[in-house]
């Protein structure tokens, strides 16, 4: 699968451009192209800011204008935070990545272009994409960085590459309580609610129980949390024992 090629328009500021140099090997990209960039090319400020990702500027071309910048590319996205009156389809960061991944795998080369950071792209640069891609943001406040803007595209390419799950939990060194254990700390539970008069009105008591048992169920208790626990109840009621009624 051929990666998509970052194609930066017209960058005007060095750093900028190490910053998305940055952004890309972040998530795995390694292919820039460079039109026009306004300090000239190679550019000592890109390399500093890029801290790493050396290689990227590395390999980096230096193009004179769009059209031979996206010459050999078979599908190119435009990436824009600005409307535009021109017929093309509008797709999402996500959307779009989906789109160039499917592309890619059919052997196609996809080119990714974004703008100057002072104005973006303009027309003459959007109508030779197939496709514009917006990101939707704050409408009051539309304009990205460079490179923020490379990162999210990246991150959206490399998001749909990898099975990562949404939402992860950090086992190590993680001892789960056992069933028995969790059984003991409702058992605990209900003699300590039972004695504060909690299970009231007494028809309604095992229905209640056992809504505390389905929690109980539920939680994924660690041994120690379940010793935490047995040390509250027990704390609470030497306190009641021994507190002055006064």
């Amino acid at each position: 699968m051929i990666e998509p090629a970052i194609i930066l328009v017209r960058p005007q500021m060095g750093e900028n451009i190490g910053a998305a140099a940055r952004a890309m090997l972040n998530f795995g990209l390694t292919r820039m192209r460079v039109v026009g960039p306004r300090d000239g090319w190679p550019n000592p400020k890109a390399v500093a800011m890029a801290s790493g990702a050396g290689r990227v500027l590395d390999g980096a071309g230096l193009f004179a204008d769009v059209p031979s910048a996206i010459a050999d590319c078979d599908y190119v996205f435009a990436t824009t935070a600005r409307g535009r009156e021109l017929t093309k389809p509008v797709m999402t960061p996500e959307r779009a990545m989906d789109h160039a991944r499917a592309l890619s795998a059919e052997g196609k080369r996809v080119g990714i272009l974004f703008g100057p950071e002072r104005a973006g792209l303009e027309n003459e640069d959007v109508v030779l994409a197939n496709a514009i891609v917006t990101v939707p943001v704050n409408p009051e406040f539309p304009s990205l960085n460079l490179g923020q803007c490379v990162l999210l595209m990246g991150y959206e390419w490399a998001r749909q590459k990898a099975e990562v799950a949404p939402e992860v939990m950090n086992f190590a060194r993680t001892e789960f309580a056992q069933a028995h254990e969790i059984e003991a700390l409702a058992k605990h539970f209900e003699e300590r609610l039972e004695a504060a008069g909690f299970f009231f009105p007494p028809a309604k008591a095992p229905g209640m129980k056992v809504s505390l048992r389905n929690m109980w169920s539920r939680l994924p208790l660690t041994t120690a949390e379940v010793r935490t626990f047995h040390g509250m109840l027990r704390q609470i009621a030497y306190k009641l024992r021994t507190q002055d009624p006064d």
